[in-house]
């Protein structure tokens, strides 16, 4: 049994200055060394550093089914039909996907892919009157139902391009469910803060997305990078697989961590850090003392990845830093070799 490598999902490059061609070699030279260190468990790049419309917000808003969004000062807001910066994010999408299309012409094992979730989605995205869309309840069930639509198809246009694919893991973001739930998120004049949101209306969201994801073919994969990832609820919401950062998830975390991999569920161990001194060593040892730790022995339903995004490995000028990005996915791919 080994266990296999993979990234969380941005790497460095692109600039929304820059000429279509050249944010265009950025991605390709992105996918080239995702699909030359993460041979076992390669993923779709994403390039937030191109513009708004390739960040995890405007991504989603390209995904969305039967909903208009177009990208304002404060951000993207929902509209009453599709504007300029819309069609653009979706066209930036596509263009993409033909990239992978063509790298991995050939390929045979699985791959994944990554998108925001519905409720960061809510605590980002605007209502045309200008607060954000978690500030109202029929919003936020509408947003969900849509983005779940719109995975539909997504999985679909993914499982076209990628014949070749044994499994398709499509990983939903969730950086801001914890302050979701905690009632953490500030309302848009800055000085208060939206209502928290309950448990079960928490779960429906996901749960409509994860079921989705599954009835188009892929395996719903929930990242949440926070100290307070809700596990748990993650799991409950019918997610097949979580994503965490291990040098910041609590202890009360890894007791539901620990339940995760007894169940057999995929989990995405952030043991790579993404800045700083990093190696193999390093990540085994993490890995080998969290194991230590929940009792358990790692299964080969266990990836290891980088903590989070890559899209920071940057060298001095801002330019990206590729060698510093290949050293840590190597980190990870020579470190679940050892297991």
């Amino acid at each position: 049994m080994t266990l296999s490598a993979t990234g969380i999902g941005s790497m460095p490059g692109g600039d929304p200055l820059a000429a279509e061609e050249e944010n265009a070699r950025s991605f390709t030279e992105a996918t080239r060394i995702v699909l030359g260190e993460l041979p076992d468990l390669p993923h779709l790049p994403e390039l937030p550093g191109r513009g708004a419309g390739a960040g995890m917000t405007g991504r989603g808003a390209a995904l969305l089914a039967g909903l208009a969004t177009d990208l304002q000062p404060a951000g993207w807001r929902l509209t009453d039909a599709p504007g300029v910066d819309e069609r653009r994010a979706r066209s930036l999408l596509g263009r993409d996907l033909d990239v992978v299309e063509e790298l991995t012409d050939g390929y045979q094992g699985p791959f994944k892919a990554q998108v925001i979730g519905p409720w960061t989605l809510a605590a980002t995205l605007e209502l045309p009157r200008g607060d954000k869309v978690l500030a109202d309840h029929g919003a936020r069930r509408e947003l969900a139902q849509s983005l779940a639509e719109g995975l539909i198809e997504h999985v679909r246009d993914l499982r076209r391009r990628l014949p070749g694919a044994t499994e398709l893991l499509l990983q939903l973001d969730e950086p801001a469910l914890p302050a979701v739930l905690a009632g953490r998120v500030p309302t848009a004049s800055g000085y208060g803060r939206h209502r928290t949101i309950d448990l079960p209306e928490a779960s429906d969201a996901l749960g409509w997305v994860c079921a989705a994801v599954r009835a188009a073919g892929a395996e719903p994969i929930v990242h949440c990078c926070a100290a307070d990832a809700p596990i748990a609820l993650l799991r409950r919401a019918g997610a097949a697989g979580i994503a965490v950062d291990l040098a910041r998830l609590a202890a009360t975390g890894l007791d539901e961590l620990a339940e995760a991999v007894e169940a057999g569920d995929r989990v995405l161990l952030g043991a790579a850090p993404t800045s700083g001194q990093v190696s193999t060593k390093q990540v085994v040892e993490t890995v080998s003392r969290m194991f230590d730790m929940i009792g358990l022995e790692p299964t080969d339903r266990v990836v290891l990845t980088p903590a989070c995004g890559l899209a920071g490995s940057v060298d001095t000028s801002g330019a990206p830093d590729h060698a510093d990005v290949r050293r840590r996915l190597t980190a990870c791919r020579e470190a679940a070799a050892t297991f």
